[in-house]
């Protein structure tokens, strides 16, 4: 392998990425000579893309909605994008493309990371593909009942046959049950950033139950605002896009998310201050 070496972050918006930040600060450390950047992709556009890239590519990661559209264009996927159905990295590895998921892997590094070590029940709001990775995450807790709540009936068709793969009981809910649900061990977030779901979560919810919400920005989102003001303990969405970066850099520079890098705490280290 060539010493330089070209990977970016796709999606649309995307100038706002702060993957950029994550990924440079940790080639730096490594020492190694590589060019992370946005570029600004639709899903339309993204197979002419792919095709496009010369061989100084060495990997993409991907933003919604491009995380299900790359699907099609890879030659293979981790077990963890096929339960999934949405992968977030593409590593380009002689020839061929493959694809994993590392949103698990980071919603679980930052709980733990958090103290979240167990869960039996928990909560999730939102039923898209982000929602997915959270059912799976909250399975490698341990949770085996999951409420999700949805603005449309039957937004969480996919997450139930999810759940049932899983051996993880899902049922299906309003989001306005929140102000309703007395106990949890967990409540992950997964709606849209700056979203107000018209509906506050009740104090025996924010009493017992850590959140996670995956939105980062704006920061203090309207729900963890709430738990905030009601004393919970609130997990910011950066850790996931911390960890989830982490777990991206073990793919470019190793092939394999399971193999930690050099020096592996440093670099997570100067990740972190990259975007705090």
């Amino acid at each position: 392998m060539s010493d330089l070496r070209r990977l970016a972050v796709l999606g649309s918006p995307i100038s706002h990425s702060k993957s950029p930040a994550l990924h440079r600060a940790a080639y730096d450390l490594l020492g190694l000579s590589w060019q992370y950047s946005a570029v600004e992709i639709d899903g339309d556009r993204l197979g002419e893309f792919i095709g496009s890239l010369d061989a100084s590519w060495r990997g993409l990661s991907l933003t919604m909605p491009l995380k299900q559209d790359v699907l099609p264009l890879l030659d293979s996927i981790d077990e963890v994008a096929a339960i999934t159905g949405a992968a977030n990295t593409v590593l380009f590895d002689a020839g061929s493309r493959r694809g994993f998921n590392t949103d698990v892997g980071g919603i679980v590094r930052t709980l733990r990371e958090a103290g979240v070590h167990e869960v039996s029940r928990g909560v999730l709001l939102g039923g898209g593909a982000t929602a997915a990775s959270a059912l799976v995450a909250m399975s490698e807790l341990g949770s085996r009942e999951v409420r999700v709540l949805v603005r449309r009936p039957g937004a969480a068709v996919a997450l139930i046959e999810l759940g049932s793969r899983l051996g993880v009981r899902v049922d299906e809910g309003r989001m306005e049950e929140l102000d309703t649900i007395g106990r949890a061990e967990l409540v992950v977030s997964t709606v849209p950033g700056g979203t107000d779901l018209g509906v506050a979560a009740s104090a025996g919810l924010i009493a017992s139950a850590t959140l996670l919400d995956v939105a980062y920005d704006p920061w203090p989102t309207p729900l963890a605002a709430g738990w905030i003001a009601g004393g919970g303990t609130v997990v910011h969405g950066l850790g996931m896009l911390l960890h989830q970066a982490l777990l991206q850099v073990r793919i470019f520079v190793n092939g394999d998310p399971n193999e930690p890098l050099v020096d592996e705490d440093a670099v997570l280290g100067v990740m972190r201050a990259a975007i705090s």
